[in-house]
């Protein structure tokens, strides 16, 4: 069975799987966020967390329609990818002692967060059309919009003025 709660043997069984590891990976997000934010000193960083915490919250809704859309049971299982993440994400920031630097570090550990998202969840949409479900794939291509904006809304904050304070 390997690292599977449940064997999977079907397509559907591994977009309900894959579903359950996204759902826990949004509650774990969700409850990082607010130490990120409280890091943070560059304003416009510590804004765009804010809001990205908020769009978070609409993400774990949407996450649980989809799973009543496809007539599951809503389960979140254990996700070691976005734990050891989360993890390296407080461990790099908590040895910066520069704020500049910090949040630099903030940046690209949410960014690092942003980028599993993307790949769960365009992973998602392609199976939940594949399995001839369209209505489930256009609710989580409302999550991986806001995942891609999200990504280019840090690169932009990094780029402008970030990266150069903590050069």
């Amino acid at each position: 069975m390997g690292l599977f709660s449940k064997e999977i043997k079907t397509l559907d069984d591994l977009f309900v799987h894959t579903l359950q590891d996204i759902y826990y990976a949004e509650q774990q997000i969700a409850k990082a966020l607010p130490t990120m934010i409280g890091k943070a000193t560059d304003e416009k960083l510590r804004e765009g967390l804010a809001h990205h915490l908020e769009e978070t919250k609409g993400h774990i809704e949407r996450v649980e329609q989809v799973f009543e859309m496809h007539g599951q049971k809503i389960k979140a299982i254990d996700c070691p990818a976005i734990d050891g993440i989360l993890e390296e994400a407080n461990d790099v920031t908590g040895d910066v002692a520069d704020t500049k630097v910090l949040d630099a570090a903030i940046i690209a550990s949410a960014q690092a967060v942003e980028h599993y998202e993307i790949t769960r969840y365009g992973t998602l949409i392609s199976w939940a059309k594949d399995l001839g479900r369209d209505d489930c794939a256009a609710v989580l291509e409302q999550n991986l919009s806001q995942e891609k904006a999200a990504d280019k809304k840090l690169s932009k904050i990094a780029e402008a003025a970030v990266n150069l304070k903590a050069a």
